[in-house]
């Protein structure tokens, strides 16, 4: 059996970041960066008040007191976008708007709170200094300046920037086109009637959604039987909509392990087993014309989950231009006792929670059922608890890995 490690090796070898695409700026969201983002405006692009309140000439305000407050005429309003607005001699001042553009002469704004509001002369009642409450052209960001850089997801606060700056579209990653689909004579759709011996197909469901959470476009095609020749014809016509397909099923030993057996049939595809419980049987390779990448999983449910978080995750990141960086681990003390084959590397469904009483790392407890096949388990983990090769037990109170899950 190989390692852990080596696997994600050789499936990150199949893959290279998919080439840049010019993306409309909404459309963009959740991709990655292609290229720096150079702003072409600076930010504000004119001096402007942060304040509603009034343009004056600080020097006017010396000794302004309650007890003694300075009058000024108030000789014009300046509300947001105007765009020129009136010069402001010393002695004057105007009412001016939060964000409108400070009017040549004046170097602040009083906060009409320190004022009486008046609309013809205002009295102001403490002094100021030169520049309070103005936000200066360029403070946030100079024009010229890289405001974004290249290999960013684009979220909310970079779309923000983004739009700030000008940009109706911008040079990105496209989302991975992802095909998902799972084998067996077995299974049945959800919604429809169950009969002797069947069981409801779940495994693309839930490898679609973890695929979406990292950004991917999915397309479930569900499920097909155990006919070699059903699964090759379905698979080479999936191919069109694929940068990577994901099966799920049919790559263990038994006789109808019927992914196995087409594509070991292509030669480009390897079978293998990786050091590690659950998700031991592995295969990957590539398919068609095109040379598609394919990573065949375990048809277990929770095989197939750990295994799309050590292996699937990794590949899908390249693929975004981003790092294939592994799930973030914390140390944590464990709750209960665990056990692990000699020789394979456990990845148990936990729950992390915060620090017991008088302690300083975070809480572990494994769930009960860590069959392979049962999933219920998978709903309330937000952790996989790492238990290494050549340990084959932890006590309670023990520190260990924990693999933290992407949130839900």
């Amino acid at each position: 059996m190989k390692s852990v490690e080596q696997h994600i090796s050789d499936l990150l070898g199949l893959v290279t970041t998919l080439e840049a695409t010019e993306l409309d700026l909404l459309k963009a969201q959740g991709t990655v960066l292609a290229a720096p983002i150079v702003s072409p405006v600076s930010l504000p692009g004119f001096d402007n008040s942060s304040m509603d309140g009034y343009a004056v000439h600080a020097a006017d305000l010396a000794g302004a007191s309650a007890e003694a407050p300075v009058s000024l005429p108030v000789v014009a309003d300046i509300p947001a976008g105007d765009p020129d607005p009136a010069a402001i001699r010393p002695g004057l001042c105007a009412r001016i708007m939060t964000g409108a553009p400070m009017p040549t002469g004046a170097d602040a704004v009083v906060p009409v709170e320190w004022t009486d509001g008046g609309a013809v002369d205002v009295r102001i009642d403490r002094p100021t200094r030169p520049g309070s409450f103005v936000r200066r052209r360029g403070e946030d960001v100079e024009e010229g300046a890289t405001v974004l850089r290249a290999g960013v997801r684009i979220g909310a606060g970079e779309m923000g920037v983004l739009a700030a700056v000008g940009r109706r579209s911008v040079p990105v990653r496209p989302r991975p086109r992802v095909v998902v689909l799972s084998t067996g004579e077995e299974l049945v759709e959800p919604g429809r009637p169950l009969g002797p011996g069947q069981i409801y197909e779940s495994n693309s469901y839930m490898i679609a959604a973890a695929a979406r959470d990292e950004g991917c476009e999915v397309h479930r095609h569900g499920f097909v039987g155990d006919d070699p020749a059903t699964v090759w014809d379905t698979l080479e016509g999936l191919l069109v909509r694929a940068d990577v397909v994901v099966t799920t099923g049919g790559v263990s030993m038994g006789v109808y392990d019927v992914v196995k057996e087409v594509l070991t049939r292509q030669g480009t595809v390897e079978f293998t087993q990786v050091a590690m419980q659950p998700g031991k049987p592995q295969g990957f390779g590539t398919i068609g014309p095109d040379k598609t990448p394919i990573l065949t999983l375990p048809g277990n449910p929770v095989s197939a989950f750990v295994s799309f978080h050590l292996f699937v995750r990794p590949l899908l990141r390249r693929l975004r231009g981003l790092q294939p960086n592994p799930l973030p681990s914390v140390r944590a003390r464990l709750t209960t006792p665990v056990s692990s084959p000699q020789g394979r590397r456990s990845y148990l469904r936990a729950v992390l929670a915060g620090p017991a009483a008088g302690d300083e790392v975070p809480t572990v407890a494994p769930a009960v059922r860590q069959g392979s096949h049962q999933l219920s388990a998978l709903a309330d983990a937000n952790g996989l608890l790492v238990v290494p090769e050549e340990v084959t037990e932890l006590p309670a109170g023990a520190l260990a890995e924990v693999l933290v899950l992407p949130d839900r």
